[in-house]
């Protein structure tokens, strides 16, 4: 009777997340995949997969893989969007390592208080920040006046940071740089000081100790911010379609063009799942290269 009990309580703790991820996770997943392998409809969406009697294309198809491999434009995206997030990822753990570090090693009364100031962004919208860098960016703000004022005393031509790869990085690196502190000041917090003292005794220097102790300590941290910042930047949209210009398109972008403006709902799936076998491999690849580390 126990063990029919412990069964049922099981069940009963790990069922309803499991039906929520078949339900909400899986099953979009596989008809994004089927929708992969469709024809387009003839006014947009997905043509049936029965024949319709009225001689239009119907069934399953691998004309849409078949497109996206004939024409590099779309790997040269990819790999764009790639660039973007990595760069995007890189800037914001040197951006976020000081601060997360700074705020760790605060006095405890300070920490909450910091933490909600890296966190207030998120009580305005969204989109509402994005807006904002337009007008800082802009060509009449003062920021692009100096920088430009700069550039002709050295007899340089003027440059628009508004619609340009550079304003797209700025607002990545913004909206994302919360996504990498909070993980890095949950890991070093956790470190314990007396580990420095005892690399500090044995000799080593202030730089010989953060590279022997603290980073090494501190690549959980690393790892997971990397993840919430690169992963999020690879398939955003809506900061390149407002601060970037028309050279500026991302996978995100063409995914949504497939699925809102052509309505070329088959090839946006292919879109969609290349971009997750790609994200996949990568992370499988991050995941051995880690295990890898350990062993050696």
């Amino acid at each position: 009777m126990s063990r029919t009990e412990d069964r049922l309580s099981r069940w009963a703790v790990t069922a309803p997340p499991t039906l929520f991820l078949l339900a909400f996770f899986l099953v979009p997943a596989l008809i994004v995949v089927l929708a992969s392998f469709q024809y387009p409809g003839e006014f947009g969406g997905l043509a049936p997969l029965a024949d319709p009697g009225d001689g239009s294309e119907h069934g399953l198809t691998l004309e849409n893989y078949r497109f996206y491999f004939s024409d590099f434009l779309f790997t040269e995206i990819l790999l764009r969007s790639f660039l973007v997030a990595a760069a995007s990822t890189l800037i914001c753990l040197v951006l976020a390592y000081p601060v997360a570090w700074l705020i760790a090693r605060s006095p405890k009364q300070h920490r909450d208080l910091l933490v909600l100031l890296v966190i207030l962004p998120f009580a305005s919208n969204f989109l509402i920040r994005v807006y904002a860098w337009m007008i800082i960016l802009g060509p009449q703000a003062g920021l692009a006046q100096a920088v430009n004022g700069l550039l002709g005393a050295f007899g340089l031509a003027p440059v628009s940071l508004l619609f340009s790869p550079f304003a797209v990085l700025v607002g990545m690196v913004y909206v994302h740089l919360p996504f990498m502190i909070l993980p890095l000041y949950t890991n070093l917090e956790k470190h314990d000081p007396v580990l420095l003292d005892a690399a500090q005794d044995l000799g080593a220097n202030a730089w010989q100790r953060f590279w022997r102790v603290t980073w090494p300590l501190s690549l959980p941290g690393v790892f997971s911010g990397s993840a919430l910042v690169f992963i999020p930047v690879l398939g955003m949209f809506a900061i390149p379609d407002i601060l970037g210009g028309t050279r500026d398109m991302l996978i995100g972008n063409l995914i949504k063009d497939q699925f809102l403006g052509v309505r070329d709902w088959p090839f946006g799936a292919t879109l969609s799942i290349v971009l997750t076998l790609c994200v996949l491999g990568l992370a499988g690849l991050a995941a051995w290269a880690g295990k890898g580390g350990r062993h050696g």
